[in-house]
């Protein structure tokens, strides 16, 4: 297979989710949760212990954008339909305390999947391709040595 047709078929996949407070009061109380969810120790913190669980995300950060806007930044591996519907199993709730400030007709997102997929697809920052990987074709589990060994 060339370089060319490996890259192509990558088996990670960039995400940039950014949501737009409803307004000032709702982009401060949106900053809190983040911040308090984020300065929870690492074996307390829910988002941690679900992607540990999940094994499938290589990165993920929180990023604030101006004065209004929060990012969730990730690079996941597989199908997106799975990789949000198990971050709704896994941590719904905490997308429940974001969407407070953002988009309550979402919440629960664990009764509302396909509008919060729907939301996360037309709120994702897609990336100029093609999207740089420098292990295409393995997983994050590969990365750390439990997955099959990838190509």
């Amino acid at each position: 297979m060339s370089e060319q047709a490996a890259v192509q078929q990558l088996v990670q996949s960039p995400l940039t989710l950014v949501m737009k407070a409803e307004s000032p009061a709702a982009f401060s109380a949106l900053r809190k949760t983040v911040e308090d969810l984020q300065a929870l120790p690492t074996n307390e913190n829910p988002v941690v212990a679900a992607l540990n669980r999940l094994g499938t995300v290589h990165f993920a950060r929180f990023v604030f954008l101006g004065d209004d806007q929060l990012a969730v930044i990730t690079t996941y591996d597989g199908d997106f339909d799975a990789y949000i519907n198990d971050f709704i199993n896994e941590i719904g709730d905490v997308f429940n305390a974001l969407l407070q400030h953002v988009d309550r007709s979402l919440i629960p997102v664990q009764s509302h999947r396909a509008a919060f997929l729907k939301f996360v697809q037309d709120h994702d920052l897609r990336c100029v391709g093609p999207f740089y990987s420098a292990y295409p074709q393995r997983t994050a589990l590969d990365i750390v040595g439990m997955g099959d060994g990838g190509g």
